[in-house]
């Protein structure tokens, strides 16, 4: 399955990018599976998305939770919780 994955503010900088296009495992159906398996390159990947961070998450411009399911197409968006403007 492929989605595009947007980071924004801190987790922009932090990562070194602020999008991707991404083929997922068939062990990734969910945005919290989603954001596990980013966590998993290690790294500056880890210390922004890891479960110990506060992390909001949307799909298709829904803000949503963890256990939300993904589908081919997706739009999911990472940012931290509150963003300076």
């Amino acid at each position: 399955m492929n989605v595009d994955i947007l980071y924004f503010a801190s987790l922009r900088e932090v990562l070194g990018r602020e999008k991707e296009a991404a083929e997922l495992p068939e062990t990734v159906r969910t945005v919290g599976e989603l954001r596990l398996w980013l966590a998993g390159r290690g790294g500056a990947w880890a210390a922004a998305l890891g479960p110990e961070r506060a992390v909001r998450a949307a799909r298709n411009h829904t803000m949503v939770q963890a256990a939300e399911p993904l589908q081919a197409g997706d739009e999911v968006a990472f940012f931290p919780p509150v963003t300076g403007g």
